[in-house]
C-alpha cells in the first residue's frame, strides 16, 4: 500500500472506537470495558451489582401499554451504548434485539 499511498506506521493497535486491542503472539483480543464502565458511571449504576441472567424469563413486554412515558432521547441513548457492547459481548445480543423493539415509544413498564 506504502507504493501507491502516503502513508505512516502507528505501530500496533491498541485502541480504536472504544474498542482496546491487545494483541499477543497466540491471540487477538478485543475488550469493551471501560466502555461499559463509562456507560455505567453515566446512569449512576457504578455500585450496582452484575447478574448471571440478563433479562426476567418469559418476560412479555408490549407496544401498547397504559404505563407513563419516559424520556425517549434517554432511552435511545442507553440502548444504543449498549448495543455498541454487543460487537465484544455477543451475549447481551438477545436482550439488546428484544428492548430495542421499544425505541419509538418506551414506557416505564417496558
Amino acid at each position: 500500500m506504502a507504493a501507491c499511498f502516503q502513508i505512516s506506521d502507528l505501530g500496533a493497535l491498541s485502541y480504536y472506537l472504544g474498542i482496546e486491542v491487545r494483541q499477543g503472539k497466540e491471540a487477538l483480543t478485543l475488550d469493551q470495558s471501560t466502555y461499559a464502565s463509562k456507560l455505567l458511571e453515566r446512569r449512576g449504576m457504578v455500585e450496582c451489582k452484575s447478574c448471571v441472567t440478563l433479562m426476567e424469563e418469559r418476560l412479555k413486554l408490549m407496544k401498547a401499554s397504559t404505563a407513563a412515558k419516559v424520556d425517549a432521547t434517554l432511552y435511545r441513548r442507553i440502548i444504543g451504548g449498549l448495543r455498541y457492547l454487543v460487537h465484544t459481548r455477543p451475549d447481551i445480543a438477545f436482550v439488546m434485539g428484544y428492548v430495542s423493539r421499544f425505541m419509538e415509544d418506551p414506557r416505564e413498564d417496558h
